[in-house]
């Protein structure tokens, strides 16, 4: 981080985002259920491959968020998302990304918006990324369990639990904050 903050203009403030990708689609997540002992609570099965993916990324210290539902992984819609982060970043700060190491993160065709700095997170370790949480709970509560019809709904599933997120800040704080992270 101070090599980070030794490259920026002083008293410039730092946000800590994180980033990541999930792929949603109609071969989907079954969540915990309850169930009697000794039965078996049924669950809907889609067998049909169409899914997006939803990149995400949030910064728990201020409780926001930047995301977008796309149809690829690729280094383009990293660069999509790289800009829409780069809008959610506050005027005059600079944003320090945290994020994993796949391939479209460090892409040669990779833009960079000049108000933001990656980091990558070392390899194999999904376990330091708060936005992994981020995913559970949005399958838990409100995309895993369902069919979905077409790919149009998909998309529009995706857009509303991005966005019902969004509008909860204490939820990115809860599932974001890492105490080892914030004292950077």
């Amino acid at each position: 981080m101070s090599v980070i903050r030794a490259r920026l203009p002083a008293g410039t403030p730092l946000e800590l985002w994180w980033q990541d990708e999930a792929r949603v689609g109609q071969k989907n997540t079954a969540p915990r259920r309850w169930a009697r002992k000794g039965r078996r609570p049924s669950a809907p099965k889609d067998q049909r491959t169409a899914s997006a993916y939803i990149f995400g990324a949030i910064c728990p210290e201020k409780g926001k968020g930047a995301g977008l539902v796309l149809p690829r992984c690729d280094s383009e819609a990293m660069n999509l998302h790289l800009v829409e982060i780069s809008r959610s970043v506050a005027p005059s700060a600079h944003a320090v990304l945290i994020l994993d190491g796949a391939g479209w993160h460090t892409a040669h065709d990779l833009v960079v918006p000049d108000n933001i700095t990656l980091l990558p997170l070392p390899p194999c370790t999904p376990e330091l990324n708060p936005v992994e949480n981020v995913w559970q709970f949005m399958r838990d509560n409100w995309l895993g369990d369902r069919i979905f019809d077409t790919y149009e709904d998909i998309l529009d599933q995706c857009c509303e639990a991005w966005n019902k997120l969004i509008v909860q800040p204490w939820t990115i704080m809860s599932l974001g904050l890492r105490e080892w992270a914030c004292r950077l």
